[in-house]
């Protein structure tokens, strides 16, 4: 490794669910800090498999990359990540005017590599570019963005969040001035004035009292005091929220017409801000939806107002569940929130079917964050003509306990009658033995 191109790779992993720490890494130039980036990245490519179909994997940076190929200049700086078998992600940026920026960014593939791409037909080094939008960051300011980012093409898409670079540094330390992308910006909306009849804003009502003048001993009338009343406005509960809408959300994979994936249902997400605990219903009009269909895992995507959610399902061979969540809400005060959770076992169904529920049903992702779902049906996997398959029903499994409970319940009164009848029986049958002795 070259002296002016040395690279310190720091990871951190947690779960995909809680507040992560990416991937760490540091160029050092000179013995300097030259280019410092720590960002999370996820990556879906679909591929074409053998019987001339396609198939979608999803997967994150790993854990041991190398650094070969970054480098760093006064005008031009390059970051590359390689990893596993012959896979790399590279950015371009590029400084000019007191600012700078990212110009390209290159993702490239081996789809040789069976690990990743199971069954590929093809052993070629495939290689994808996009133009990032991180642009006109001043220097000596490190670029950051919480939120998520997805940048989708043909075959690949690539999702960023908890991004924080600085692509140019001058001094060998990371600045702690911080430019934000426009995702994380607060939006506040203003004031909205009431019009009073005339045209022009009424001021706001007062309750006062006013005593009437009393003429002063020189003959002036003196000012006439104020007995002035503040009322508190009354406390109004808040009301509670109507029944999330149901939408109905579908991933198709690329080159294909029919869905790959199918659910629709109602989401309520709850967050704890300080000391409060707030809800909103997830609005399905308007809502993007993304994500990729595999053979063991598949992802949905959806964002709608200041609302992320990201489903991941998969496969266990013989049943799917709801394996990840993680959940992004933008706060009314402008913070970002993004928890989550990789241990779940939720929406269980049997392959070749699909999952329903029209109840509601509440569920715990972390200390920060519920969710209510209300009337779901899911599908990740093996849905044909764009239909759900026959639906597992999450009442079914309550059910199906009340079946042996009710026999066994039964059986045990029968027994109860048998030893009964057995034991008055025996007793008459002895008294009838005395009376004849005697």
């Amino acid at each position: 490794m070259s002296r002016n191109a040395a690279l310190v790779v720091l990871i951190a992993v947690g779960a995909v669910f809680q507040l992560s720490c990416g991937t760490q890494v540091s160029v050092v130039k000179d013995d300097k800090l030259c280019l410092f980036a720590n960002l999370t990245l996820r990556f879906s490519v679909s591929y074409e498999v053998t019987g001339n179909k396609s198939q979608t994997v999803a997967f994150e940076l790993p854990e041991k990359v190398t650094s070969e190929g970054s480098t760093c200049d006064s005008e031009k700086s390059t970051l590359k990540i390689n990893f596993g078998d012959g896979h790399s992600f590279s950015v371009n940026f590029s400084a000019s005017s007191g600012s700078y920026q990212a110009d390209l960014i290159s993702f490239s593939y081996n789809l040789n590599d069976s690990t990743v791409f199971n069954n590929s037909v093809s052993e070629e080094t495939a290689t994808v570019t996009f133009a990032l939008p991180v642009t006109q960051v001043a220097l000596d300011t490190c670029y950051s963005c919480n939120s998520r980012e997805t940048i989708q093409g043909e075959s690949v898409n690539m999702t960023f969040w908890n991004v924080l670079i600085q692509a140019f540094i001058t001094n060998g330390s990371k600045s702690e001035d911080v430019t934000s992308c426009p995702a994380d910006e607060p939006t506040a909306a203003p004031p909205t004035p009431t019009p009073a009849g005339n045209g022009t804003t009424a001021a706001p009502p007062t309750n006062a009292t006013t005593v009437a003048p009393t003429p002063a001993g020189n003959g002036t009338t003196a000012a006439p005091p104020t007995n002035t009343t503040s009322v508190a406005p009354p406390t109004t509960p808040t009301p509670p929220l109507p029944t999330p809408k149901t939408g109905n959300y579908s991933v198709k994979a690329p080159n294909q017409t029919e869905a790959c994936l199918l659910a629709k249902f109602g989401l309520r997400i709850g967050y704890k801000q300080g000391d409060k605990f707030e809800e909103m219903n997830f609005e399905p009009t308007g809502a993007q939806m993304s994500g990729s269909c595999g053979v063991n895992s598949s992802e949905l995507m959806l964002e709608s107002g200041p609302v992320t959610l990201v489903f991941t399902f998969i496969n266990d061979t013989k049943k799917f569940r709801l394996h990840t969540l993680n959940v992004t809400v933008k706060t009314s005060s402008g913070s970002v929130l993004s928890e989550g959770n990789a241990s779940l076992s939720l929406w269980e169904a049997a392959l070749g079917s699909s999952y329903m529920c029209n109840k509601e049903q509440n569920f715990t992702i972390s200390e920060e964050f519920h969710l209510s779902t209300f009337e779901v049906q899911v599908q990740p996997f093996g849905v044909k003509k764009g239909l759900f398959s026959t639906a597992e029903d999450c009442q079914a499994d309550g059910e199906s306990f009340l079946v042996p409970i009710a026999v066994g319940v039964a059986l045990l009164v029968l027994i109860l009658i048998v030893l009964l009848a057995y034991f008055i029986g025996r007793k008459r049958n002895m008294a009838t033995g005395y009376e004849s002795f005697s």
